[in-house]
């Protein structure tokens, strides 16, 4: 018998504007220059929290702080696409985009603090706890888009998590009962290079996180992940396969030019000359620049 080739194995990889900033209009999404700036305002906020917060753990005033520099274009361009009544699964990498759906400033330090208040959600802000234990919250995100579903409830679900996490059989436990369920599901794997001291190269042996999505039954999509608008689009993409009741696997490469935590020192296991080039790529400079 012939060898034959299973289903369709192509990726898409999409980058909007380069590091160079040349647009391919084509991929351009259509977003007003109030909304233009309003992505660089949360992007901006995002960066000055985590100076705050830094800070404030260095006085002693905070617990062990997980930053979010230089990955604020993941989280904003992708938040940017829900509804306010869509509901989101944070990590804990996501500050952008859960303050873009309304997690209150004052409750996130409250949570780095250690306080339980940092847990208690406004009832209209459709979000989730932030989770710092590797994937286990991608299980919860799939039951309650599962329970959605059932209710007839039109609710899309956001979940996101770090490279670290395709590791963990949660997140393939997750992929594989939306896939089976058709689940209105984003997971959203921001691929930062690192899970603490691990590179990527040793989590998977595969050409990209995206195409792990294949083999559930649905969409996986490669993005650059410092490229706002890239997110953004396919962001876009992902809606609309979860209007249809599909759902869809977003990677998005970036980098995490500042440490694991405040508890970690990075210079142990990373190349400075690899922070340096990632800082060119900056996504508030390129949208700034773009701007």
């Amino acid at each position: 018998m012939p060898i034959e080739t299973i289903g369709n194995f192509s990726v898409r990889k999409i980058t909007v504007i380069d590091e160079k900033g040349n647009v391919d209009e084509s991929l351009m999404p259509d977003i007003s220059n109030k909304d233009m700036d309003m992505l660089y305002r949360y992007m901006r906020l995002s960066r000055m929290f985590d100076e705050k917060c830094i800070k404030l753990q260095r006085q002693g005033r905070l617990g062990t702080y997980a930053p979010c520099t230089g990955q604020e274009a993941s989280a904003i361009g992708s938040a940017f696409v829900l509804r306010k009544t869509d509901w989101i699964f944070p990590a804990y990498r996501e500050n952008a985009a859960l303050f873009y759906h309304g997690f209150p400033l004052k409750t996130m330090i409250l949570y780095w603090m250690g306080h339980e208040a940092g847990n208690l959600i406004p009832d209209d802000t459709h979000t989730y706890m932030m989770c710092l234990p590797i994937s286990t919250h991608l299980p919860l995100a799939i039951g309650f888009s599962y329970g959605c579903k059932l209710k007839e409830k039109d609710t899309i679900t956001m979940v996101y998590f770090g490279d670290g996490a395709t590791s963990e059989g949660d997140f393939h436990e997750a992929m594989n009962f939306a896939g089976v369920f058709k689940l209105p599901v984003i997971f959203v794997c921001q691929n930062n290079g690192w899970a603490i001291s691990t590179p990527v190269s040793k989590q998977t042996a595969s050409q990209s996180i995206a195409q792990k999505a294949i083999a559930y039954g649905f969409e996986g999509i490669q993005v650059d992940g410092n490229d706002v608008f890239s997110v953004i689009y396919a962001a876009k993409i992902a809606v609309k396969n979860a209007c249809n009741s599909m759902p869809t696997l977003i990677e998005c490469i970036t980098y995490r030019i500042s440490p694991h935590t405040t508890a970690d020192d990075p210079t142990k296991y990373s190349q400075t000359e690899d922070i340096e080039i990632w800082k060119k790529r900056d996504p508030i400079l390129r949208l700034m620049g773009y701007m």
